[in-house]
C-alpha cells in the first residue's frame, strides 16, 4: 500500500476539475432552500413548520408515518400533519424535514460498487447520533444533525461526478484493507474532505458545518470547532453499529484528542448508542 500511495497516478484530478464538476451540480429548488433557511430560525414557532410540511404531500406523508412508529409509543392512530407534528414536536420535525429535502435533491450516484442506500443510512445515522451526543454536551443540535448529512458530501460529488475513478478507489481499499480516504488520495490526488469543503464554500455552508467537513476524520485542532469532534465520534459510533449495512463496515480509530473533547462518561456512550439505534430505526422506516 505504501508504494500505491507514494506512485503518482496518471488519472489524478485537478482542483480546477472537482471545481467545474461541482458548478455542474443542480441546485436545491427554491422552496427547499427557503425550508432550510426557516429551519435554521431558533425562534420559528411548530405552526409554521406544519403550514410549510403541508405545501409538499410527500413529505407530510413521511411525518405522519414517522409518528405512527412504535419509537414515539402513540396508542392511537395519526392520521394528520398537525397531529404528527404534535406528535413528533419542533426538533424531530426538523430533522425530518432536513433529512428528505437531502435525500431527495441531491444526485444519486451510479458508480460500481458504491451504495447509495447505505451512504444514506450512514449520513442519516451520524447525523442522529450527532444530535444526540450535542444533546448531552448542551450544544445546538440543529448545526450538529445537519453536519451528520453533510459530513461525507464530498465523496457523493467524487462518486457522481468522476465514477469510473472512484470504481478504482474501491478497488483500491479492498484490495489494500485501508480506509478509502488513503484510497482516494492515492488514486484521485484529492480526498472527499479536501471536495466537500470546495463544495460547502460555492455553497456558501456556514462556517460550523466546513468545521464538521474539514475535521470529521482529524479533529484534532483547538481552532476547529467542537462539532468536529462530535461528528468524528458519531461517524465512529455508527461505524461500530453497522447500520450502514455495509459488507466492508469496518469501525475508524478514534482520536483521543475528540474523546477527551466531548469528555463524556461509558453511561453516557452506552446511553448514546442505544438512542442512536432506536432513532435511527424509526427514521430508517419511513425513507426506505
Amino acid at each position: 500500500m505504501a508504494s500505491l500511495i507514494n506512485d503518482p497516478n496518471d488519472d489524478q484530478i485537478s482542483i480546477e476539475e472537482v471545481i467545474n464538476k461541482i458548478n455542474d451540480l443542480p441546485s436545491l429548488p427554491e422552496l427547499a432552500r427557503e425550508m432550510l433557511n426557516d429551519l435554521n430560525n431558533e425562534d420559528i414557532s411548530l405552526e409554521s413548520i406544519v403550514e410549510k410540511v403541508a405545501m409538499d404531500q410527500s413529505l407530510a406523508a413521511k411525518a405522519i408515518q414517522l409518528a405512527n412508529t412504535s419509537y414515539y409509543g402513540n396508542n392511537s392512530k395519526v392520521v394528520t400533519i398537525q397531529q404528527a407534528a404534535s406528535m413528533l414536536g419542533t426538533k424531530n420535525l426538523k430533522d425530518l424535514i432536513r433529512t428528505t429535502i437531502f435525500n431527495k435533491n441531491l444526485p444519486i450516484a451510479r458508480c460500481r460498487g458504491f451504495d447509495n442506500k447505505s451512504f444514506w443510512r450512514h449520513n442519516i445515522a451520524t447525523a442522529i447520533c450527532a444530535e444526540i451526543i450535542s444533546r448531552k454536551l448542551h450544544l445546538k443540535h440543529d448545526f450538529a444533525f445537519t453536519a451528520g448529512l453533510l459530513h461525507d458530501i464530498g465523496r457523493l460529488v467524487l462518486v457522481t461526478k468522476f465514477p469510473k475513478h472512484y470504481e478504482q478507489v474501491i478497488h483500491c481499499a479492498l484490495e489494500n484493507d485501508c480506509e478509502l480516504i488513503e484510497a482516494e488520495r492515492a488514486i484521485l490526488g484529492v480526498d472527499h474532505v479536501g471536495v466537500g469543503l470546495i463544495l460547502a464554500l460555492q455553497w456558501n455552508f456556514s462556517d460550523v458545518i466546513q468545521d464538521a467537513i474539514r475535521g470529521h476524520h482529524t479533529p484534532n485542532d483547538e481552532e476547529l470547532h467542537p462539532i468536529a469532534s462530535i461528528i468524528h465520534v458519531a461517524n465512529a459510533i455508527v461505524h461500530a453499529l453497522d447500520l450502514s449495512e455495509s459488507e466492508d463496515d469496518s469501525v475508524p480509530a478514534v482520536s483521543q484528542y475528540a474523546w477527551d473533547n466531548l469528555g463524556l462518561d461509558e453511561a453516557s456512550y452506552h446511553a448514546i448508542f442505544h438512542e442512536t439505534e432506536l432513532r435511527f430505526e424509526a427514521m430508517n422506516q419511513i425513507l426506505q
